[in-house]
């Protein structure tokens, strides 16, 4: 059975495009095999992640895009970053309570991804616009390298320069888990003035986002290698907007990572 780092991808729900349980995705306690019932279900293709891909990623640069010229104009206007700290708070808080949501009750809705691309995009936003009022051009510079990195992991899962394998996939999940429990241990000191420094501005915290970058990254590949199983698996289509999901987790800590570190290494 395949496991990934992105909790969207696990424990995926028994069905089936002919009948028959999907290989690979046999997990107990999900009820009886679902069985064709029309157009919807039709096996998922390639075409169908790439598109339900390209629609969230659009989406969160559309909202994105919006949110970052609005937290520059309410900055500059008012001085204060008050109100853009509001919004950004408020969507995290709606984009994480909706990716618990799609990720454990195993929602494969176009509406939640778009809803939970959207969100996102508020979120990232709300701190591009900050960013990038502190270090002009970090934004741009930012998601050309998301960009880049996620095309350069792609061409290395397609080509095989690099086997998702049971032992690096095991790595990659570990690493993953252990970055985020850093980012919670650190936060929860920041809350009693504790100042661990590997989410700072000096050398420790440059090096902690190089390497958070590079999990990120590893993580593409155990989506990318997800979503080829669910395609391969004959999973019904409408499953390509979960799999867009999968990726947009990790896209999005990906970019937020990226800026950060960009913004850390010029504001030195």
């Amino acid at each position: 059975m395949r496991t990934s780092s992105n909790p969207a991808f696990r424990n995926l729900p028994v069905g089936s495009a002919a009948g028959a349980p999907y290989a690979g995705y046999d997990q107990p306690g999900y009820g009886a095999p679902q069985t064709a019932t029309g157009a919807d279900d039709r096996p998922m293709t390639v075409d169908d992640v790439v598109m339900k891909t390209g629609a969230s990623i659009g989406t969160a640069l559309l909202t994105g895009v919006i949110t970052a010229i609005w937290a520059r104009s309410e900055i500059v206007a008012g001085g204060s970053s008050g109100a853009v700290f509001g919004v950004m708070i408020v969507a995290l808080l709606a984009g994480l309570g909706l990716a618990l949501y799609i990720s454990f009750k195993q929602k494969a809705s176009a509406g939640l991804t778009l809803a939970y691309s959207a969100v996102e995009g508020v979120f990232l936003g709300a701190i591009t616009g900050i960013f990038e009022l502190m270090v002009p051009g970090v934004a741009l510079q930012a998601i050309l390298g998301t960009a880049l990195v996620f095309i350069t992991m792609l061409t290395v899962y397609k080509t095989g320069a690099v086997k998702v394998t049971p032992k690096l996939r095991k790595w990659v999940i570990g690493a993953a888990a252990a970055a985020f429990g850093l980012i919670v241990v650190n936060l929860l000191l920041s809350f009693v003035g504790i100042d661990l420094g590997v989410r700072g501005g000096g050398p420790l915290g440059i090096i902690i986002g190089l390497v958070f970058i590079g999990i990120a990254a590893f993580m593409l590949l155990l989506d990318f290698d997800m979503a080829d199983g669910m395609i391969r698996a004959g999973m019904p289509q409408k499953w390509a907007w979960f799999a867009a999901f999968g990726l947009m987790t990790t896209l999005v800590w990906l970019y937020f990572e990226m800026i950060r570190l960009l913004w850390l290494l010029q504001s030195e």
